[in-house]
């Protein structure tokens, strides 16, 4: 969908705060009267065409939802175009992350049209939520079904065989399809091609095809092979293997594109998976170095300290008359 198409989508879809609420997971689970005192909390803000919502790294505070327009969820990226993640349209929602923690914010948003977003804070929410033990239970059951969800995914191997999956799941006729277009090209198909050609013009002559008992008759009573030159019979025989072919290869190609599409997706999550580990282990890794320099120099001062105190000679009790 083309940023203008958005712009006119976005026009005429304005939803009131409370559907909006009601079509988010966070939400659903809450009372339509907890749901109308949330949306009054709601605060409305206005973005351009090409202006940034917030940043990676931003302090994260509120959530956003979607009133009318589109935004972009994206990763920048230094060395080439941003990787894009997704696109976020009229009812849907971005950042609730930063209602539950004090994260900086894990990737980008821009406005692609002119869009109206409405701002829900961390200390709204929280209010909310001490006024209402009841949303609050709510909330936290959704959380927890959806950190469970969370740990499956993960849990989960993200590489599998796509292809072999898929040819699985084909029936006979895509089965026989694939077996003609991988015939047809390949020498086989042409050698075999060209002895029939060559059986069936020897099949022709006078001589064999009276022997073999296929053969006609002239209307002067000399006899002639079953399908003489210019083989007529042959070329429509050719004919219908052509206008057989082609569909069949179609078909082929068509399922080929589907296998190329399940792979790259397939490449997609697993990438996207091994993005995720490798951010994980740098900051474990951040972590694991920031309390290594900590102990370190914890260590140094105790070192500086054992130098100075055997440097220094120690004082011996008693003043200039003790000897007396």
């Amino acid at each position: 969908m083309s940023v203008d198409t958005l712009a006119l989508t976005s026009q005429h879809r304005v939803v009131r705060p409370a559907d909006l609420l009601a079509q988010i997971p966070l939400f659903q689970g809450l009372a339509d009267e907890d749901r109308e005192t949330l949306a009054q909390r709601l605060t409305e803000k206005n973005a351009k065409a090409g202006d940034v919502v917030f940043s990676q790294g931003d302090a994260g505070s509120s959530m956003y939802l979607v009133r009318s327009g589109a935004v972009q969820v994206f990763l920048p990226n230094r060395d080439g175009p941003p990787v894009v993640l997704k696109d976020v349209r009229t009812g849907e929602y971005f950042g609730e992350l930063a209602l539950f923690d004090l994260k900086p914010r894990s990737a980008s948003v821009r406005a692609l049209v002119d869009t109206v977003l409405l701002e829900l804070t961390r200390e709204e929410f929280a209010e909310h939520l001490g006024r209402s033990p009841r949303a609050a239970v709510t909330i936290l059951s959704e959380m927890a079904e959806r950190l469970r969800e969370t740990n499956a995914m993960l849990s989960q191997r993200a590489a599998k065989d796509v292809v072999r999956e898929f040819e699985e799941n084909l029936t006979w006729s895509q089965r026989l399809a694939d077996k003609v277009a991988e015939l047809n090209g390949s020498w086989a198909f042409i050698l075999m091609l060209m002895g029939l050609t060559a059986l069936w013009c020897i099949g022709n002559l006078p001589a064999i095809a009276s022997h073999i008992g296929l053969y006609t008759r002239t209307a002067d009573g000399k006899v002639t092979g079953f399908d003489p030159y210019p083989y007529i019979l042959y070329n429509l025989v050719l004919a219908v293997l052509v206008s057989l072919q082609g569909p069949l290869i179609v078909m082929s190609q068509n399922r080929q594109s589907a296998k190329d599409r399940a792979k790259a997706d397939t490449d997609f999550r697993v990438n996207l998976k091994n993005e995720i580990g490798i951010e994980k282990m740098l900051a474990e890794v951040g972590a694991m170095r920031a309390e290594i320099n900590k102990r370190l120099e914890v260590l140094e001062r105790a070192a500086r300290a054992d130098r100075v105190r055997a440097e220094v000679p120690a004082k011996t009790p008693g003043g200039p008359f003790s000897a007396a």
